[in-house]
């Protein structure tokens, strides 16, 4: 078989991403072509519906993978922290690029770091997990949820009513956007999603040899960190409805892997942090055990109170 067919959503950054795969493929099966097949996921069409809004797993990726269960595509390109952990018995991640940097960053009008915005400042995001540890930051701003692909969030920023973003650095840097950052979050102090940063690739588990071609482009620390931070989302049980920041940092060097998670209070108050470490071949019992910890601390109270705050919000509407 010469050429294989790509399935991805059809938005700037996606194609990016798929295009990163497919040159990684194409060192390694130079005579191959990667035929790309673009869908239209859910998350795309609605795109007026706040995502903490919507009760539901995989809006932008179940459409896309659909296309690999019916062989309309062989495989399928996706952000990691868009895949859902059960993507069911038929799927397989089969391989995970060299992730670039998991923080996130602040865009804005000025060059105020976050801190120092001014009060009633605007301030755009479409997650609740970066919400709540902006005004952790500064009790003083407004934050504004915002939809849009990330070019079109940064316009609304740089030309529009808003005047700083909280997003990701991975994105702004495959769309080469990194001029607008004003400020890089640490990762301790500011948590990125889970599997933030990362292109994973999902294909029929059963194409045993399409499953090899791909491991040939997986970067193995960044294996051992998804499957840690993955392994936390199983085990936690938490949608993107429920705030959860989390980072593995695999060293293969001293064969261990250590990762930090926090959970918030849906006012933003309280937090519970956990850090664990263990051998790096250990990466998915560390995310489970990070899980475990954070529930017996009292996670799962948060998660209840945030479901209470979001059927509120959506009553209110």
């Amino acid at each position: 078989m010469n050429n294989y067919r790509v399935a991805t959503r059809g938005s700037k950054l996606a194609l990016i991403q798929t295009e990163i795969v497919t040159d990684n493929l194409h060192k390694h099966y130079p005579n191959v072509k990667w035929d790309v097949v673009k869908i239209k996921s859910s998350g795309d069409i609605n795109k007026n519906k706040l995502l903490f809004s919507v009760d539901e797993k995989g809006v932008f990726e179940k459409e896309v993978d659909r296309a690999v269960l019916e062989e309309e595509a062989d495989f399928a390109v996706h952000s990691i922290k868009d895949i859902p952990t059960d993507i069911g018995d038929e799927l397989v991640v089969a391989s995970i690029l060299k992730r670039e940097k998991p923080n996130d960053v602040l865009i804005g009008k000025s060059k105020s770091r976050i801190e120092s915005l001014d009060p009633n400042s605007h301030v755009g995001t479409s997650s609740l997990r970066r919400a709540v540890q902006i005004k952790r930051k500064n009790p003083n701003v407004k934050v504004i949820p915002i939809r849009g692909n990330v070019e079109s969030r940064v316009r609304k920023c740089i030309e529009g009513p808003f005047d700083a973003l909280v997003l990701a650095e991975a994105g702004l840097k495959r769309l080469h956007l990194t001029s607008f950052i004003v400020q890089r979050f640490n990762y301790r102090d500011f948590v990125p999603a889970p599997g933030q940063g990362a292109i994973g690739i999902v294909c029929r588990k059963d194409n045993k040899n399409l499953v090899a071609k791909l491991q040939k482009i997986e970067d193995k620390p960044s294996r051992y960190a998804i499957d840690a931070e993955r392994s936390l989302i199983h085990y936690l049980n938490a949608g993107c409805r429920f705030p959860v920041g989390a980072i593995a940092l695999p060293n293969l060097k001293t064969n261990r892997i250590v990762m930090y998670s926090t959970v918030f209070s849906a006012d933003g108050t309280q937090s519970i942090n956990i850090k664990k470490s263990d051998v790096i071949s250990n990466a998915s019992k560390v995310g489970r055990d990070v899980a475990i910890d954070l529930l017996s601390k009292g996670a799962a109270d948060f998660a209840h109170e945030w479901r209470e705050a979001l059927e509120k919000w959506n009553s209110q509407k």
